[in-house]
């Protein structure tokens, strides 16, 4: 499934990323990607460092078509060669996995490209490299990453205005402190145990796409006006 660069940055604006380490016994990935999903989730990435290659495609297959019936876009964390094996909508790559690499010349004109960034210059490089959309953070801190180093808002608003592409927030956000993301510039929350981690993550989702209304109604028609036509790959 082909998105626009306009579905895209709609699509960020509740931005979940998988974290299975939180599931109860009776619950697999699955089902409770399809209750934060029809609860508000508008964009989902598998992220799940724990599983083998094999465990990862599995996933990844399913979570595919389970998106694709709620037509919202789906990405595999890291690894391009499984996102292009199962067809994902893309792939969402660090600066690690960059190095000496074309992501796009890899994925071609209609994957889904999002990178991570955490600087300015990290920031145009990656739309340079032909990034649909860029992740940076960690503004709240992280509990998956305990090495991330904190991103301040305004290090945000400087990263967002640096580029023409989407810009998505990531790192420890929650229904507690997403708010303040307003004025930031950017067009969502990337979510990560801010919804697996809550008793009811359904409930949370809803909650938190309430919160996220708030800012990116305010924002996208002007995130969008500035961006810059479709380049040729």
């Amino acid at each position: 499934m082909k998105f626009t660069r306009e579905e895209i940055a709609k699509a960020l604006k509740l931005y979940v990323i998988t974290d299975r380490s939180w599931l109860k016994e009776d619950e697999t990935l699955l089902s409770v990607c399809e209750k934060v999903i029809q609860n508000g989730a508008t964009f989902l990435q598998l992220r799940e460092k724990e599983l083998n290659a094999e465990e990862t495609r599995k996933e990844a297959i399913e979570l595919q078509k389970l998106c694709r019936s709620y037509k919202i876009p789906f990405v595999v964390n890291d690894s391009v060669e499984i996102a292009m094996e199962m067809d994902a909508d893309g792939v969402h790559v660090g600066q690690s996995d960059i190095k000496d690499r074309d992501i796009r010349a890899i994925l071609g004109p209609d994957k889904i490209l999002g990178m991570t960034a955490k600087t300015v210059e990290q920031a145009v490089a990656a739309e340079k490299a032909g990034a649909d959309y860029i992740g940076t953070g960690a503004v709240f801190g992280s509990t998956t990453k305990k090495d991330a180093k904190n991103l301040s808002i305004e290090e945000l608003k400087k990263i967002a205005a640096s580029v023409n592409i989407p810009v998505v927030a990531i790192g420890g956000i929650n229904s507690e402190n997403v708010s303040r993301l307003e004025g930031s510039g950017v067009n969502g929350a990337a979510v990560i145990s801010g919804i697996f981690a809550a008793e009811d993550p359904a409930e949370k989702t809803s909650e938190m796409s309430r919160l996220t209304d708030i800012f990116c109604r305010r924002f996208l028609f002007t995130a969008i006006s500035r961006m810059p036509p479709p380049l040729s790959h």
